[in-house]
């Protein structure tokens, strides 16, 4: 059944021409590339490979970064309905995306050099070159000052040593953007595949984003040409990053609740018990409200916060309620998706279980549930509880 846009308030009558084609297109990308595709990678563990192409070719990388690199230059409510999309065909797509744009392309540009943004942004927007970001390590994920990755001076450059984990496309990476301490703060480093003493091995055993490479990123004294250092100091550059990721996550977690969303209500409408479609039971319709409710909601706050993104009126503090609040509905809907299609919710003709698995880790990454909640506890009180 084709897909039917899920739009109870009239949101996307409300979007510019641009932005109604960027939806549309990614749309129908998901559509005819990726769901016929996805599952059967999702339980092989791979990635689609074959998508970055043609998401670049929808310049879907660097989406809102300027055209003289390759780029859109598009704003960033079409990089939010970009997201939700992608991310409505499965997380692990949209990670990919999110990743390469937010998390590579958003510091290189904003942090580095005219050579540096010349040499790699239009690779990256081109798919030609893939990127990762590493801040995570084995010990700190929610406090990464406490990070242990280290570089220190030698002659034209600096020594990089540590290692990193759960890392998005580290094994498939050209160019990390690695976090490290570098006398006493935290700066920005790229490494290139390649440089001796850099390894980055592939992390098995997942049951969750099975459909994405997660790797470690290991650094044995690799030394680091002078020009590949980001100018910026502190865990403002990683935080920048993450604020960025965070704002597509929030779209893309409406994306995998409105797919989780339309497959209930197609099966409910065609599934009969009792002699009649289980649609026309009292139960199953306050499923579907509850989950056409809260989607509802979780679009509202998308847009709203799009706009005030564009308008550079955004905070981070609004960007962790809408990550919060719009990942715990997507895992809720999922659940109740998987009540609403009985048995066969378990089967991967069906997306539940493997939208219900992904958006288990996306709870936890790019800062978890309750790291979001401390955030805006603090902020709306004044009085820091992390400590």
């Amino acid at each position: 059944m084709a897909f039917q846009p899920v739009d109870y308030y009239n949101i996307y009558e409300q979007l510019t021409s641009e932005e109604k084609l960027v939806r549309e297109s990614v749309a129908d990308f998901v559509d005819n590339e990726v769901l016929p595709v996805i599952e059967h990678h999702y339980q092989a563990g791979t990635f689609p490979m074959d998508l970055v192409g043609k998401m670049a070719e929808l310049g879907l990388f660097g989406i809102t970064l300027p055209q003289e690199y390759g780029c859109a230059g598009a704003n960033y409510v079409s990089y939010g309905l970009a997201m939700q999309e992608l991310e409505r065909g499965d997380s692990g797509v949209r990670s990919f995306a999110s990743v390469q744009s937010s998390l590579v392309m958003f510091p290189i540009y904003t942090y580095g050099t005219e050579e540096i943004r010349k040499k790699w942004l239009p690779k990256l927007a081109a798919g030609s070159a893939i990127g990762c970001f590493g801040l995570t390590e084995p010990d700190f994920g929610s406090n990464p000052s406490g990070m242990i990755t280290n570089a220190k001076d030698i002659d034209g450059g600096y020594l990089l040593n540590g290692a990193k984990m759960w890392i998005t496309n580290g094994s498939l990476a050209d160019v990390a953007v690695v976090w490290a301490k570098y006398d006493g703060e935290v700066h920005g480093f790229l490494v290139e595949k390649g440089m001796k003493g850099f390894s980055a091995p592939e992390m098995k055993g997942k049951h969750s984003l099975r459909a994405s490479v997660t790797s470690e990123l290991i650094f044995q004294d690799v030394e680091i040409p002078k020009e590949n250092k980001l100018d910026i100091k502190g865990l403002k550059g990683p935080l920048s990053c993450l604020t960025q990721a965070r704002y597509g996550i929030a779209w893309g977690a409406i994306g995998s609740a409105i797919g989780t969303y339309q497959s209930s209500l197609d099966y409910a409408k065609s599934r009969i018990q009792f002699e009649k479609p289980i649609a026309g039971f009292q139960l199953v319709q306050e499923k579907l409200v509850w989950m056409l409710n809260e989607i509802t909601k979780g679009q509202l706050i998308c847009m709203q916060l799009g706009h005030l993104k564009d308008s550079g009126k955004m905070n981070p503090n609004q960007v962790s309620l809408a990550k919060r609040n719009n990942v715990d509905i997507a895992i809720q809907c999922a659940r109740i998706a998987r009540d609403i299609h009985g048995a066969n919710g378990i089967l991967d003709e069906y997306p539940i279980m493997r939208h219900s698995a992904n958006l288990e880790s996306v709870r936890t990454y790019e800062g978890t549930h309750d790291i979001h909640t401390l955030i805006l506890g603090a902020d709306i009180t004044g009085i820091q509880a992390f400590k």
